[in-house]
C-alpha cells in the first residue's frame, strides 16, 4: 500500500507538472490558430500516459539507480581502488552516452544536413569518449577536492577558443552535442555516483562536491566535437552519402510496435546496466544489496521511461512540431518568440531528470534549497535562453557572439555566487535538455533555419539546445545570490 500511495502521489505531481504544456498548447490553438487541436482525446490520453511514465520512473529511481550508484561509489572509496573507480567512470560514461537516443537523433540530423560529411557514428563515438574521459576527471575532482568552478571556467575558455577556429558548420552542433549527452537515466546515476563519493569522504560536502559531474559531461563534448569538425572540414573525412533513415513498416500490429519500442529502450540502457553489473560482481566481487528490489526498480525505470516517450509521441511531439511549422508559416516574429518562451518553460517543468535532480539537491542541501523553486528558476532560464536562441536565428546573428557573452555573464556570476551552488547550477544546465525538450527545440530551430531565406539548417538550425543549457546556469546562480541577500526566502528546515 505504501508503494501504491507513493505512486499515486507522484502521478498527481506529474499531471500538475504537465499543466503548463497543456496551457501553452490550448492557448495557441484557441487564440492564435483559432481551432481546437486535432484528436484532443489522443492528446489527453498521451498526457495521462506521460504522467504514469514519470511516476513509475521516479519511483524506480529511488529503488534502483540512486542506491546502486551511491553504493558503488562508497565501495570503491572504502577499498581505495582508485584504478577501478576511474575505469568505472570511463566505461559508464561511454556506455551511457554512445547509445543515447537524443544523441543518435542529433547525429543523424547532422549527417543528413551535412550530406554525409559529418559521420553520425564517428560523432557519437567522439562524444562518448569525451564523456568517459571527463567523468574520470570529475571523479578525481571529488577525490582531490578540486574547485569545480575553476575547472569549468578553464574548460569553457577552451570551448570558446575552439569556437574561433572551428568551421561555422560545426559550432552549433558542438554546443548542442554537449546538451544531449545527459538523459533521464544517466543524469540520476552520474549524480548518485558524485553524491555517494562526496558522502563517503570526510570533509566533502554532497552539495558542493557531489554535484558537478553532469556539468563536466556537458562541457567536454563541445571541445571534442569542435576538434572533430576542424579535422573533417580541414583534412576531409566523413563524406559519402548519409545513412538512409529507418523505413516505416506498414501493417505492423500495434502491440508488436510497443514490444519493439520497449526492446529498443532496453538496448539503449543495457550497456550502462552491464557496466554496473560487471564492476559490482566481477571487479568488486560483491552482491547487490536487495537485488530483487533493484531489479524491480530498473524495470519500473524502463517501463516508466517508455510510457513517457509513448505518451509524448501520441500527442505532444506531433502537435508541438505542427504548431512550430504553423507559426513559421504565419511569419509573425513576436508569436514565434512567445511560443519559444512559453514552450521552453513548460517542457522544462515536465523534465523527469530535473524533477529527480532538484529533489536530490533539496535532500542533501543544508542551505535551504527548495526543489519547486529550483525547477521554476531553471525553467525560467530555459525559456529565456530558447527565446534568445530563436531571436538569433531570426536576425541571423553569429552563434559564438551570443555564447561568448552568455558565458562571460556565467563567469562573473560564479565569482559572486555562493560556492555551494556552483556545481549544482552547472549540473542543472545539463538536465534541461532531455527527452521532452530536445525534440521540440531541435524541430523548432531546424524548421526556422530552413524556412528563412539566407539561413543554413546546419549553421543556424543547431544551437538552441546550447541556449537551453547556458541560461539555467545563469538563473540558478542569480537565485542563489537572491537567497543570500534575502534569507527569509529560503526553505524552512523541516
Amino acid at each position: 500500500m505504501e508503494h501504491l500511495s507513493h505512486f499515486a502521489q507522484e502521478f498527481r505531481k506529474a499531471l500538475r507538472n504537465l499543466l503548463p504544456i497543456v496551457a501553452v498548447v490550448v492557448a495557441f490553438q484557441l487564440l492564435v490558430f483559432r481551432r481546437m487541436p486535432e484528436d484532443p482525446l489522443q492528446l489527453v490520453a498521451g498526457l495521462l500516459i506521460v504522467g504514469v511514465g514519470i511516476a513509475l520512473f521516479l519511483q524506480g529511481l529511488d529503488l534502483s539507480v540512486f542506491p546502486v550508484g551511491k553504493n558503488l561509489a562508497n565501495q570503491f572509496t572504502r577499498r581505495g581502488a582508485l584504478g577501478l573507480l576511474l575505469a568505472f567512470g570511463f566505461f559508464i560514461g561511454f556506455a551511457a552516452v554512445v547509445a543515447e537516443p537524443a544523441l543518435i537523433a542529433v547525429a543523424e540530423q547532422a549527417e543528413l544536413i551535412s550530406e554525409g560529411r559529418i559521420n553520425g557514428i564517428v560523432l557519437r563515438v567522439v562524444i562518448a569518449v569525451s564523456v568517459g574521459l571527463v567523468l574520470v576527471v570529475g571523479i578525481l575532482r571529488v577525490l582531490r577536492g578540486w574547485a569545480v568552478h575553476r575547472i569549468l571556467i578553464g574548460g569553457y575558455v577552451v570551448v570558446l577558443a575552439a569556437t574561433f577556429v572551428a568551421p561555422p558548420e560545426i559550432v552549433g552542433l558542438a554546443y548542442d552535442s554537449g546538451g544531449v549527452t545527459t538523459n533521464v537515466v544517466t543524469v540520476p546515476l552520474i549524480a548518485a555516483i558524485g553524491i555517494g563519493l562526496a558522502n563517503s569522504i570526510r570533509g566533502r560536502s554532497a552539495l558542493t562536491d557531489g554535484f558537478g559531474l553532469v556539468a563536466l559531461c556537458v562541457m567536454v563534448p563541445m571541445i571534442g566535437v569542435q576538434l572533430y569538425g576542424i579535422w573533417v572540414y580541414t583534412f576531409g573525412g566523413g563524406g559519402g552519402e548519409p545513412a538512409p533513415g529507418a523505413q516505416q513498416s506498414d501493417g505492423v500490429p500495434w502491440w508488436l510496435e510497443h514490444v519493439v519500442g520497449l526492446a529498443e529502450m532496453v538496448r539503449d540502457v543495457a550497456p550502462m546496466v552491464l557496466v554496473v553489473l560487471f564492476f559490482q560482481y566481477v571487479a568488486l566481487r560483491r552482491r547487490l544489496s536487495h537485488p530483487l528490489r533493484v531489479a524491480v526498480g530498473f524495470v519500473m525505470v524502463l517501463v516508466g521511461l517508455y510510457a513517457f516517450v509513448v505518451g509524448l509521441k501520441m500527442g505532444l511531439f506531433p502537435l508541438g512540431t505542427q504548431m512550430a511549422e504553423q507559426l513559421i508559416g504565419l511569419d509573425v516574429p513576436v508569436l514565434i518568440l512567445l511560443f519559444a518562451l512559453l514552450i521552453g518553460f513548460a517542457t522544462t517543468m515536465a523534465e523527469p531528470a530535473l524533477l529527480a535532480i532538484a529533489g536530490q539537491a533539496a535532500h542533501v542541501s543544508p542551505a535551504g534549497i527548495n526543489a519547486t523553486a529550483i525547477r521554476l528558476v531553471v525553467a525560467s532560464g530555459v525559456a529565456v535562453g530558447i527565446t534568445l536562441g530563436v531571436y538569433r536565428i531570426l536576425v541571423g546573428a553569429p552563434l559564438h557572439y551570443f555564447i561568448m557573452v552568455s558565458y562571460a555573464v556565467v563567469i562573473a556570476l560564479v565569482a559572486l555566487a555562493p560556492k555551494y551552488i556552483v556545481a549544482l547550477a552547472f549540473d542543472l544546465g545539463g538536465v534541461t535538455t532531455s527527452e521532452v525538450t530536445v525534440p521540440l527545440v531541435t524541430a523548432l530551430g531546424i524548421g526556422l533555419a530552413s524556412a528563412i531565406e539566407g539561413r543554413s539548417a546546419l549553421v543556424d538550425g543547431f544551437g538552441l539546445i546550447a541556449f537551453a543549457s547556458i541560461f539555467p546556469i545563469i538563473s540558478v546562480l542569480l537565485y542563489a545570490l537572491v537567497l543570500e541577500k534575502i534569507p527569509r526566502l529560503r526553505k524552512e528546515p523541516s
